[in-house]
């Protein structure tokens, strides 16, 4: 039986990541269900981009890239950065990413398919734009789990990648690494 956490208890690796976390909105889990919006909130993670350069990076229609950029910024996900200069001296105006979304529960169940799908297929095509030599490090395994090794399981992977998450800007002057974590349940 898990201990409750003193309500004056500083979070650690160990302690429940929910319990940072709040439930998304239906506006936020919206906006988190197109692969391509998880790209675009990645990629203004990494830094500053305006709809041009997205649009450029991920070769797609500046249009198309608008209209996912202003459903980013609509859910909190996405703000305007400083308006800058760009090469030409033209004024530009870029986004950034605001973070929430790590901090957000989304839970999920079977009805979630394709809201479930969508980092999954950002993750695979931006995978394959680094490359194979791009991987640092994979784990692929097979386990037998309940509902509650499950849980436990997600539980502490993901307070673990907090603890850097939480820590993340520290290391900002070192080369960004993209990842997923994913436990799916085995065709029998």
């Amino acid at each position: 039986m898990a201990r409750p956490t003193p309500p004056d208890a500083v979070p650690g690796p160990s302690a429940d990541p929910d319990a940072k976390r709040r439930p998304a909105s239906v506006t936020e889990i919206k906006a988190l269900s197109h692969p391509l919006r998880v790209r675009i909130l990645r990629l203004c993670g990494d830094r500053e981009l305006t709809n041009k350069q997205l649009a450029d990076r991920l070769g797609e229609d500046a249009g198309t890239v608008y209209y996912h950029v202003r459903q980013l910024v609509d859910a909190g996900f996405l703000e305007p950065a400083p308006v800058r200069s760009g090469e030409s001296g033209a004024l530009e105006k870029p986004y950034r990413s605001t973070g929430r979304s790590w901090w957000l529960s989304m839970a999920l169940d079977e009805r979630d398919g394709n809201r479930a799908v969508a980092p999954v297929e950002a993750f695979q095509q931006e995978l394959a734009e680094a490359g194979p030599a791009s991987i640092a490090t994979f784990a692929r395994f097979s386990l037998h789990l309940s509902p509650e090794d499950v849980a436990e399981l997600d539980r502490r992977i993901v307070a673990v990648i907090d603890s850097y998450v939480e820590t993340d800007s520290e290391r900002s002057h070192l080369p960004a690494h993209g990842g997923i974590f994913v436990l799916h349940r085995s065709v029998e």
